[in-house]
């Protein structure tokens, strides 16, 4: 029997110490760029069914290999250490500021919104003038997320943002409705009788349209937002010029309201979308956005949306935009329920790419219940 050399012995060890600090280095590694992740996405830092697939995994892995009991308890034990540093790992990824992206400006519906959904997440507003710059700047990945009214009670969907959302390959990862209740706004001192002229988001003036037609005098100047119209209107401090805007929009701007609630619908509420760069998985998601086109010929659209008449998949809105270059046809942006794990959800999806020459999915997401 050759004799056993003790330096050689712990010089071995200590390679093989080495090689698993750099594993452990590595693995934790990776844990940190999953903190980054959720943590990047607003999404819980720990996820204890996760744990404890890898910890069912690996006690699986060492059961089935011929290791003496030592061994595979001082694995067990290595596993465990693992598993409390990426929970250390994960909880210290830092309170990141989530940078998101507001359409209009300060005390707009959106800006409500948008308090309402991130509400308890550390975030910084940036605000835009336009749709296309919100969406444009999560397209580019200078925000992490965005917010956007995409359809009203009363006037249903804008359609310049389901253009933009197919141009610019964005996703749906959240919905907020938020109660509209438009007023006229004028300086103070103005009255019903002084205004001339009214500025507002042509989907204000549509709520509104009631109202306008018993002051068929009014001009009615179409503007960038409510919010945007109310800020015009106090800067200039013209005693002829209203706004058509919100409550809030009124207190920012040191506005007073002429004529409240004049909305033609009391139940008037609109759907805000939350967006990102990409899609998010959500488990307890109930809402797929997706977009689809067909053939242009008889019956080809009644034959899409009866797959899901006939699987039980409830259709929550449709709606119709034109394809450029292509006359009289066009895609489809359908809301349905499900959950895209769900392998009835699959089935149907794929019986409509069937009979489909497109399709999108915008995303997967908690459909907006309001708070008791």
């Amino acid at each position: 029997m050759q004799d056993l050399d003790l330096q050689m012995i712990r010089t071995e060890i200590d390679k093989a110490d080495k090689k698993l600090a750099e594993v452990l280095e590595t693995r934790l590694g990776l844990v940190m760029q999953v903190a980054a992740y959720k943590k990047a996405k607003g999404m819980p830092v720990k996820d204890k069914a996760r744990e404890e697939q890898v910890i069912a995994k690996v006690v699986g892995l060492l059961e089935n290999k011929n290791y003496s009991t030592a061994v595979k308890n001082i694995m067990r034990s290595v596993i465990d250490q693992a598993c409390v540093l990426e929970e250390t790992a994960l909880a210290a990824g830092g309170d990141r500021v989530l940078q998101i992206a507001c359409f209009g400006p300060a005390g707009s519906f959106t800006h409500q919104a948008l308090e309402d959904y991130f509400c308890g997440k550390k975030f910084k507003r940036h605000h835009y003038n336009t749709f296309e710059e919100v969406i444009a700047s999560i397209s580019a990945g200078d925000m992490d997320y965005a917010v956007l009214p995409i359809e009203n009670s009363s006037t249903g969907g804008i359609t310049e943002v389901y253009d933009l959302l197919r141009q610019y390959d964005c996703h749906i990862v959240g919905e907020q409705c938020v109660k509209i209740e438009q007023n006229l706004l004028g300086c103070e001192g103005a009255t019903l009788q002084s205004i001339k002229t009214v500025y507002s988001h042509p989907q204000g003036f549509k709520q509104c349209k009631d109202f306008f037609r018993d002051y068929p005098e009014i001009e009615q100047v179409p503007f960038f937002s409510t919010s945007k119209s109310a800020e015009e209107v106090a800067a200039k401090q013209n005693l002829s010029l209203g706004a058509v805007a919100g409550k809030a929009a009124a207190e920012l701007y040191n506005l007073k309201i002429i004529a409240p609630a004049i909305n033609s619908n009391n139940n008037n509420y609109t759907r805000f979308i939350v967006i990102a760069k990409d899609a998010e998985v959500v488990p307890n998601a109930n809402k797929i956005t997706l977009i689809v086109a067909v053939k242009h010929e008889t019956g080809s659209l009644y034959k899409m949306l009866a797959s899901f008449y006939h699987t039980g998949l409830n259709m929550l809105n449709l709606e119709s935009r034109p394809m450029v270059g292509k006359s009289w046809e066009y895609f489809f942006y359908i809301d349905v329920t499900g959950n895209l794990s769900d392998p009835l959800v699959a089935d149907v999806l794929d019986e409509v790419r069937a009979k489909s020459t497109y399709v999108k999915i915008l995303g997967n997401y908690c459909a907006y219940e309001k708070k008791v």
